[in-house]
């Protein structure tokens, strides 16, 4: 096992899975939507944004690792950065390779003890879900257009795995919908998430008037896209919010 001492996370969610770790003395770089810890993050250097990193300040921070993911990061950034530096692109699109991810994280820099305790905790949450109802539900990511998710996400995943039947299950990706078109759905429920887009009370009566039936909720969207070190916390708020609806 090689040891790595200057490692920059490209991918916000990763880079808080760093920290639970214990990686965060050797973490020298992270993207500016890196939030998490809150504290913590804050004495990391920033070295752009996940589309658009700085190269010429990454590798003057002279990384031996870098972190990347598949759909957070462009793939000309990855390819220019891995002329430079080791750099592991991750893949993740549900619950089981995010689990992966962690493993293999854990097995890379010699935190096996803590990732499968981070393994560990997601699964006991995740076994508690058999129990809740199917509702027929939608989950808006962005206005103008609107934009929900499609089958080969992460939110997806998590959505099925609460036995939220996500109604754009035939779609791929992020597609583009209408009012109209989900009024037609006619869904049980309606998630408005509070990122990337920040959803407001207002767009609830907005919705509410083309789908007066279906109840509608804004969440905290880290609950359904942060995957790594965040499940644990997020499923438990989950298991408890799911109970409730």
């Amino acid at each position: 096992m090689l040891e790595y001492k200057r490692i920059i996370s490209l991918v916000p969610s990763l880079t808080e899975l760093l920290f639970d770790l214990g990686l965060k003395e050797e973490l020298a770089g992270r993207t500016r939507f890196c939030v998490h810890p809150e504290n913590d993050v804050k004495e990391i250097e920033i070295i752009g944004g996940t589309k658009n990193p700085n190269i010429e300040k990454i590798l003057e921070l002279d990384p031996d690792f870098i972190l990347a993911n598949k759909e957070e990061n462009r793939k000309e950034d990855i390819a220019e950065l891995s002329k430079f530096v080791q750099v592991k692109v991750t893949d993740i699109d549900t619950i089981n390779e995010a689990l992966i991810a962690i493993h293999e994280l854990g097995e890379i820099f010699g935190r096996q003890t803590e990732a499968e305790k981070i393994i560990s905790e997601t699964t006991g949450y995740l076994d508690q879900t058999s129990e809740f109802q199917p509702l027929r539900t939608a989950y808006f990511i962005w206005k103008d257009p609107w934009m929900t998710v499609g089958n080969d996400t992460y939110i997806h995943d998590v959505l099925e795995s609460y036995r939220l039947k996500n109604i754009f299950s035939h779609e791929k990706r992020y597609p583009k919908t209408t009012l109209k078109e989900i009024a037609a759905k006619n869904p049980d429920l309606i998630l408005l998430s509070s990122e990337p887009y920040p959803f407001k009370e207002k767009h609830i009566k907005e919705i509410q008037e083309v789908c007066p039936s279906a109840k509608i909720e804004l969440v905290n969207g880290e609950w359904f896209s942060w995957y790594g070190s965040r499940m644990p916390k997020a499923f438990s708020w989950l298991n408890n919010w799911r109970a409730a609806i």
